[in-house]
C-alpha cells in the first residue's frame, strides 16, 4: 500500500467513525420493513432475515424499490454490487426524489459497460424539475466484486456524493446567490434497475447483449439517518442532536475531505457540466462560478 493510498484508508475510516458516533438511525436494516416494490416483484430476490436484495433485470422487465417514508435532510448510506461481466445499455440508480412533476431528485446512476472497461458513475442534481448537472467519474476499483458503500449527505447548506466516505461530488447551497437548490420538497429513497441502452454505454452506441441476461445488482446493508417527513418542514431545518446533518461540521468539506475530493477530481473525473461551455453556449448555470465548499 502506497502512501497516498494509504492516507485514503486512514482518512475515510475516521470520516466513517465519525458519522457512527453522531447516528440517529431512523432504519430497520429489513429492506421488507423499510422499502417496497414499485413495480415488477417477480424480479426481486430478498434474503430471508432481510438483509441482503437482489433487483433483476431481463427483456421482461427492470423493477425499482422506493422507501415508506419521505425525507428532507440527512444521510443515506447503501452498500451496493453491481452487475458483473458484460453490463453494457444497464443503467443502475440509486437516489432520492420528491415524484412531484416539479421534481427535486439526487441521483447516483452506474452506467453498465462492456467486460473488461471501467464502470462509469453519473451524479445528477434536479430542482423544481431541471437536471443539466451531470457529473461523471471512473471509479478506481472494481465495483462488481465486492460491496462498496455509495452515501449522499443532504443538509441546509450542501450535498455531498461519497463512495467508500471518499467525497467525489458537493453541490452546495447558493440559492442566496440565485442557484437553484432543493430544500423544501421532502423525498423518497429508491433503487432501481433498467434499460438505458439508448444512451447510458458509448453515448447509445453499445447495446444491451441479451444473451447476458439476467442481469443482477446486489444491494446489502443500508443505513437511513434523516428527518422523517411528517409534513412541517421547518422541524426538518432546525440544529438538533438528532439532526447532526444540520449542524457546523457538516455545512462544508473538512480539510481532510477537500484533499480526497481533489484527487478525485483530477485522476477520476471524465465529465463535468460545469466544464462544458459548447452545451451552454458560454452560458454557464451560475452555480459553476460558485465556491465548492
Amino acid at each position: 500500500m502506497n502512501h497516498f493510498s494509504r492516507f485514503i484508508f486512514l482518512a475515510t475510516y475516521f470520516i466513517y467513525l465519525s458519522h457512527i458516533a453522531l447516528a440517529s438511525i431512523v432504519s430497520t436494516g429489513d429492506y421488507n420493513k423499510d422499502f417496497y416494490v414499485t413495480y415488477s416483484p417477480n424480479h426481486i430476490n430478498t434474503s430471508a432475515d432481510g438483509r441482503t436484495r437482489s433487483l433483476i433485470f431481463d427483456k421482461e422487465s427492470g423493477t425499482e424499490i422506493a422507501s415508506k417514508d419521505m425525507y428532507l435532510f440527512g444521510q443515506f448510506d447503501m452498500k451496493i454490487k453491481l452487475i458483473p461481466g458484460n453490463s453494457a445499455g444497464t443503467v443502475v440508480a440509486f437516489y432520492l426524489a420528491s415524484g412531484q412533476p416539479n421534481r427535486d431528485e439526487i441521483d447516483f446512476e452506474f452506467l453498465g459497460n462492456v467486460d473488461g472497461k471501467p464502470y462509469t458513475l453519473q451524479t445528477n442534481v434536479y430542482v423544481d424539475g431541471f437536471d443539466d448537472r451531470e457529473q461523471r467519474i471512473n471509479l478506481w476499483f472494481d465495483p462488481t466484486q465486492d460491496y462498496h458503500t455509495y452515501s449522499i449527505l443532504w443538509n441546509l447548506h450542501q450535498i455531498v456524493f461519497m463512495v467508500d466516505w471518499v467525497p467525489i461530488r458537493t453541490y452546495r447551497n447558493h440559492a442566496d446567490k440565485g442557484a437553484k437548490y432543493p430544500h423544501w420538497q421532502p423525498m423518497e429513497l429508491k433503487m432501481s434497475l433498467w434499460n438505458g441502452e439508448d444512451w447510458a454505454t458509448d453515448g447509445g452506441k453499445t447495446k444491451i447483449d441479451w444473451s447476458k441476461s439476467p442481469f443482477v445488482v446486489t444491494l446489502g446493508n443500508y443505513k437511513i439517518d434523516a428527518c422523517v417527513w411528517k409534513g412541517n418542514a421547518r422541524f426538518c431545518r432546525v440544529e438538533s442532536e438528532n439532526h447532526w446533518w444540520n449542524k457546523g461540521q457538516s455545512s462544508t468539506l473538512t480539510w481532510t475531505q477537500r484533499r480526497l475530493f481533489k484527487w478525485v477530481r483530477k485522476y477520476h473525473l471524465t465529465y463535468d457540466y460545469c466544464m462544458d461551455n459548447q452545451r451552454f453556449q458560454n452560458n454557464m448555470p451560475i452555480e459553476c462560478s460558485l465556491p465548492k465548499y
